[in-house]
């Protein structure tokens, strides 16, 4: 897999200050997507353990909330496999801390029968906390929509997705307010 860039103490993709991972590779080809160099699966530079040991060193602080995922497009199979071993080091070193993917793949693609799914999607899924879902659609864009493009678009709280069999929205910072920041232990 390759990587376009790393955004480190991002405010844009999620609550509170974040690590931004923005993969290579997306066969969506939303129309106004602002990402467009992205959709290349060879763009940018390889992602290798350095580079995700690099990402999970600029999670350790404190005031850093966690790590948000997007491309290009996390959940293509490829960035799939890619992006585990990174989501298994980060939940084992920062269990407090969030994971957030903006897909253009719905919940229910991805958790059906579609070209997304593949053998590692569910435990991606279980090691996230929020999913951004659905293409981004050019005449649905919503500048004034917090953590989103357009207004098609979901923020699904996963935890309680699962809990419930069917996709719940993220109440706002309610899920932000119930991890604790303090240092980890």
């Amino acid at each position: 897999m390759n990587y376009a860039s790393i955004k480190y103490c991002d405010i844009a993709n999620g609550p509170g200050v974040r690590t931004s991972l923005f993969v290579s590779g997306c066969t969506h080809h939303c129309k106004g997507c602002f990402n467009e160099m992205t959709w290349d699966f060879a763009y940018g530079d390889p992602f290798t353990e350095q580079v995700a040991e690099e990402i999970l060193h600029s999670i350790e602080p404190d005031y850093i909330h966690g790590l948000s995922l997007l491309g290009g497009e996390p959940m293509e199979p490829a960035n799939q496999r890619a992006l585990l071993p990174l989501l298994r080091s980060f939940k084992e070193r920062f269990p407090r801390k969030t994971v957030w993917c903006y897909s253009g793949y719905t919940y229910e693609q991805l958790t059906g029968e579609s070209r997304a799914r593949c053998e590692v999607t569910d435990e991606m899924l279980r090691l996230m906390d929020v999913l951004v879902d659905g293409e981004f659609v050019e005449s649905l864009k919503d500048i004034s929509l917090r953590f989103k493009g357009s207004s098609n678009q979901r923020i699904l709280d996963l935890a309680k997705t699962r809990a419930a069999g069917q996709p719940v929205p993220w109440q706002g910072d309610a899920l932000f307010a119930t991890h604790s920041f303090e240092p980890e232990r």
